[in-house]
Protein backbone atom coordinates (compact mmCIF):
# COMPACT_ATOMS: atom_id res chain seq x y z
CA UNK A 1 0.00 0.00 0.00
CA UNK A 2 1.26 3.63 -0.82
CA UNK A 3 2.58 6.00 1.83
CA UNK A 4 0.07 8.50 2.06
CA UNK A 5 -0.05 12.19 3.06
CA UNK A 6 -1.11 10.91 6.53
CA UNK A 7 1.34 8.56 6.76
CA UNK A 8 4.01 11.65 6.32
CA UNK A 9 2.74 13.44 8.84
CA UNK A 10 2.89 10.87 11.31
CA UNK A 11 6.05 10.31 9.67
CA UNK A 12 6.99 13.99 10.50
CA UNK A 13 5.29 13.94 14.02
CA UNK A 14 7.51 10.60 15.33
CA UNK A 15 11.17 12.38 13.57
CA UNK A 16 10.59 15.21 15.81
CA UNK A 17 9.98 12.73 18.91
CA UNK A 18 6.99 14.33 19.94
CA UNK A 19 3.70 13.43 20.73
CA UNK A 20 0.22 13.45 19.62
CA UNK A 21 -0.92 16.30 22.23
CA UNK A 22 2.20 18.20 21.95
CA UNK A 23 2.68 18.22 17.89
CA UNK A 24 -1.53 18.96 17.37
CA UNK A 25 -1.54 21.72 19.85
CA UNK A 26 0.87 23.59 18.10
CA UNK A 27 -0.60 23.51 14.66
CA UNK A 28 -3.75 24.42 16.02
CA UNK A 29 -6.13 20.82 15.87
CA UNK A 30 -7.89 19.43 18.24
CA UNK A 31 -6.01 16.05 19.63
CA UNK A 32 -9.48 14.13 18.55
CA UNK A 33 -9.21 15.59 14.68
CA UNK A 34 -5.30 14.67 14.83
CA UNK A 35 -5.52 11.15 15.88
CA UNK A 36 -8.40 10.69 12.58
CA UNK A 37 -5.77 11.96 10.48
CA UNK A 38 -3.20 9.39 11.79
CA UNK A 39 -5.93 6.70 11.21
CA UNK A 40 -6.49 8.07 7.77
CA UNK A 41 -10.35 9.16 8.67
CA UNK A 42 -9.81 12.62 8.08
CA UNK A 43 -8.15 14.16 5.23
CA UNK A 44 -5.48 16.76 5.47
CA UNK A 45 -6.21 19.96 3.86
CA UNK A 46 -3.89 22.42 2.65
CA UNK A 47 -3.99 24.94 5.90
CA UNK A 48 -2.80 21.66 7.87
CA UNK A 49 -0.07 21.07 5.13
CA UNK A 50 0.87 24.85 5.44
CA UNK A 51 0.99 24.82 9.05
CA UNK A 52 3.29 21.81 9.53
CA UNK A 53 5.33 23.41 7.17
CA UNK A 54 5.67 26.56 8.58
CA UNK A 55 6.00 25.40 12.57
CA UNK A 56 8.11 22.21 11.56
CA UNK A 57 10.23 23.54 9.05
CA UNK A 58 8.59 20.44 6.97
CA UNK A 59 9.27 20.83 3.05
CA UNK A 60 5.68 21.10 1.82
CA UNK A 61 6.12 18.51 -1.23
CA UNK A 62 7.66 16.22 0.97
CA UNK A 63 4.14 16.39 2.55
CA UNK A 64 2.31 16.57 -0.89
CA UNK A 65 4.78 13.79 -2.41
CA UNK A 66 7.15 12.25 -0.38
CA UNK A 67 9.73 13.30 -1.95
CA UNK A 68 13.04 13.82 0.17
CA UNK A 69 14.22 15.28 1.99
CA UNK A 70 11.48 15.51 4.89
CA UNK A 71 13.05 19.04 6.25
CA UNK A 72 13.76 22.04 4.68
CA UNK A 73 17.01 22.42 7.20
CA UNK A 74 17.58 19.98 9.51
CA UNK A 75 15.34 20.81 12.92
CA UNK A 76 16.77 22.41 15.46
CA UNK A 77 15.69 19.63 18.06
CA UNK A 78 17.16 22.13 21.37
CA UNK A 79 14.95 25.09 19.97
CA UNK A 80 11.71 23.07 19.99
CA UNK A 81 12.29 21.93 23.37
CA UNK A 82 12.82 25.50 24.15
CA UNK A 83 9.75 26.16 22.67
CA UNK A 84 7.60 23.19 24.60
CA UNK A 85 9.31 24.68 27.81
CA UNK A 86 8.32 28.20 27.63
CA UNK A 87 4.60 27.90 26.16
CA UNK A 88 4.18 26.19 29.74
CA UNK A 89 5.13 28.56 31.79
CA UNK A 90 3.21 31.58 33.55
CA UNK A 91 3.49 34.72 31.73
CA UNK A 92 5.62 36.02 34.62
CA UNK A 93 8.17 33.39 33.88
CA UNK A 94 8.29 34.24 30.47
CA UNK A 95 9.29 37.64 30.82
CA UNK A 96 12.36 36.81 32.97
CA UNK A 97 13.17 33.77 30.70
CA UNK A 98 13.15 36.51 27.63
CA UNK A 99 15.14 39.16 29.98
CA UNK A 100 17.77 36.32 30.76
CA UNK A 101 17.98 35.84 26.94
CA UNK A 102 18.37 39.17 25.81
CA UNK A 103 21.02 39.81 28.90
CA UNK A 104 23.19 36.42 28.01
CA UNK A 105 22.80 38.60 24.02
CA UNK A 106 24.04 41.75 25.43
CA UNK A 107 26.88 39.44 27.27
CA UNK A 108 27.87 37.55 23.92
CA UNK A 109 28.06 40.73 22.26
CA UNK A 110 30.59 42.24 25.03
CA UNK A 111 33.09 39.25 24.68
CA UNK A 112 32.87 39.74 20.84
CA UNK A 113 34.29 42.89 21.08
CA UNK A 114 37.24 42.02 23.37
Amino acid sequence: MAETINDRVKKVRLELGLSQVKFCKEIFLSSGHYAGIELNNREVNKRIIRLVSVIYNVREEYLKTGMEPMFSKAPDLKLQKMIGIFQELPDEYKDYVLQQIDQLKKLRSKTEKI
